[in-house]
């Protein structure tokens, strides 16, 4: 392990918008569950996840156009997620925090009707037939969401891979939730869902390097039934 990963892992550890609990805390009703904003924000605001958040481009980018909403970032790897831990607290942003786990375990860590919205930006595809229990928006995924959105609440995917867009596309359909916006090529297109916040403002930094490779940019926006 190389020594600046040393050193955010112990950064991590002093900075005070980032969770890094044991796997034991989480399935051992964690304490935070069901009051992350009243412990943590401090506020009533709707709280946003995002799911495999990277670096954390997106949760802070989020959190500074929207003060009135709180943003949570999820990664298991913490010296990627680093990055925007450090700029949030640099730039005092008090509507954004990092939760270090795996993703299968979300519903531990929030109550039912906690979180008023999801979004997924470029997760693996998980293309092989034996890795499909491991797509972030198959079934089992789509549940653990379920338990923790409030009623109707809305889940957002942008992807490079056609194939997970196309796979989610067939799988929504058939769960019957209702699809409020699919698009095959966010920057391709004249105009995008008018209600989504800065689908093309903000990128990861893989959605950055994806799109220098001539990759298109597909989302989806879903609410969950």
């Amino acid at each position: 392990m190389g020594k600046n990963k040393l050193a955010r892992f112990a950064e991590n550890k002093t900075l005070p918008n980032v969770f890094q609990p044991t796997r034991e805390e989480a399935l051992n009703n964690y304490p935070l569950k069901g009051k992350w904003r009243s412990e943590v924000f401090k506020n009533h605001n709707p709280i946003v996840l995002e799911l495999g958040c990277g670096k954390g481009e997106y949760s802070v980018g989020l959190a500074k156009s929207f003060p009135d909403k709180n943003f949570i970032g999820i990664d298991i790897k913490g010296a990627r997620f680093w990055f925007g831990a450090k700029e949030a607290v640099e730039k005092k942003l008090n509507n954004v925090a990092f939760l270090r786990t795996q993703i299968e375990l979300v519903d531990c860590f929030f109550d039912h009707d906690e979180v008023d919205e999801i979004w997924i930006t470029f997760p693996d595809p998980q293309i092989k037939y034996r890795r499909t229990k491991h797509r972030m928006t198959h079934p089992d995924f789509l549940e653990r969401y379920k338990k923790i959105l409030k009623k109707d609440g809305i889940v957002h995917l942008k992807t490079d891979s056609e194939f997970l867009h196309g796979y989610t596309l067939g799988l929504l359909q058939g769960q019957g939730h209702e699809i409020i916006s699919a698009h095959h090529d966010i920057y391709g297109a004249p105009e995008y869902e008018p209600g989504t916040p800065l689908l093309r403002e903000i990128k990861t930094y893989y959605e950055g390097l994806f799109s220098a490779k001539g990759k298109t940019i597909t989302y989806i926006k879903v609410k969950i039934k």
